[in-house]
């Protein structure tokens, strides 16, 4: 299900950051906002933007007048100019921004109250406002959901390191962080999707920075190796399983193309990878060895298919 939130309550949070003055229709503060990650800018329907400049064919959820907008709407008519004012209140917006510093017109105060629709002023350029609003909205609204693992940056990649409690995900964390990689969330990272191929993983604030290690409890990675070992946020790009096997497990990989399978997180497929668990592995050297490759991958080379067209050549 998708998020929403109260026109009131993104002002309070965010009202500083984006230079905000409320100037009319405080009546449509419990007016909720709604994201949908499907379509264009995660607003209602497919082609239809969260927020965007003055649109009366394809109405965003939040209008924003820049001072081209305000010149316009003065070199209308009156009749026509009336009509658009309606028209833009009419489709209910979820509130209306002034921007680039302009101060809104009276009429626009007008339609605001009668409508209950949030008038906003701001300072800030109206497409830095909108860039701004946009990306703001996509962090609070998006859907979100929690998986157990660690949350890793991996020579610039989002990776989620996941398997049955026990199996080592903390000591392979730490061993990673020695290396040189970070930390973004310990056993509960939080995945939105911001876009609709697009998550992204995130620390809850009270477990930022910290890893529970089995012996050692929970150490402070901020503050035994700086803050160049802790990493915000991520997009998440590929999921490691470490999954303990026997003999007879590791006669039955496929020693060609290994163990590789899509996940599904929040409908979104994202590679993983089923990485062997055995005494003797170094499974930090695997783990950015995966990295390595599915970079690779991204940039269109396939080994392994590389390794079977080599072979067709020799024979043939």
């Amino acid at each position: 299900m998708n998020k929403s939130l109260t026109v009131n309550q993104l002002f309070e949070s965010h009202a500083e950051k984006l230079a905000l003055k409320w100037v009319a229709g405080r009546s449509g503060q419990a007016r909720e906002i709604q994201f949908s990650p499907d379509a264009v800018g995660g607003a209602g329907y497919p082609g239809m933007p969260m927020v965007a400049h003055l649109n009366l064919i394809q109405p965003s959820r939040v209008q924003v007048l820049g001072r081209t907008e305000l010149d316009y709407l003065k070199s209308l008519g009156k009749n026509s100019y009336h009509d658009t004012l309606s028209k833009l209140f009419e489709e209910q917006p979820a509130f209306v921004v002034v921007a680039d510093g302009a101060l809104p017109t009276d009429d626009l105060q007008q339609r605001a109250e009668q409508q209950s629709v949030a008038l906003f002023s701001s300072s800030l350029n109206s497409d830095k406002l909108i860039d701004h609003l946009q990306y703001y909205l996509t962090g609070l609204l998006a859907e979100s959901e929690t998986l157990h693992g660690v949350f890793m940056e991996v020579r610039g990649l989002g990776v989620l390191l996941t398997g049955e409690s026990g199996v080592g995900k903390s000591e392979l964390a730490l061993e990673l962080v020695t290396r040189g990689h970070r930390l973004i969330a310990d056993d509960a990272p939080e995945f939105s999707r911001i876009a609709p191929d697009v998550v992204r993983g995130a620390c809850p604030e009270l477990l930022q920075g910290f890893l529970e290690v089995r012996g050692l409890g929970v150490l402070n990675i901020r503050a035994m190796y700086g803050d160049s070992a802790i990493k915000k946020d991520k997009n998440l790009r590929l999921i490691v399983h470490l999954k303990p096997i026997d003999d007879d497990d590791v006669r039955n990989i496929d020693r060609l193309m290994g163990s590789q399978q899509d996940a599904s997180v929040l409908e979104v497929a994202i590679p993983r990878v089923i990485l062997p668990v055995a005494p003797g592995r170094d499974l930090a050297l695997l783990i950015e060895a995966a990295v390595r490759n599915h970079i690779l991958r991204l940039s269109g080379y396939d080994a392994a298919q590389d390794f079977i067209d080599r072979q067709k050549r020799f024979f043939n």
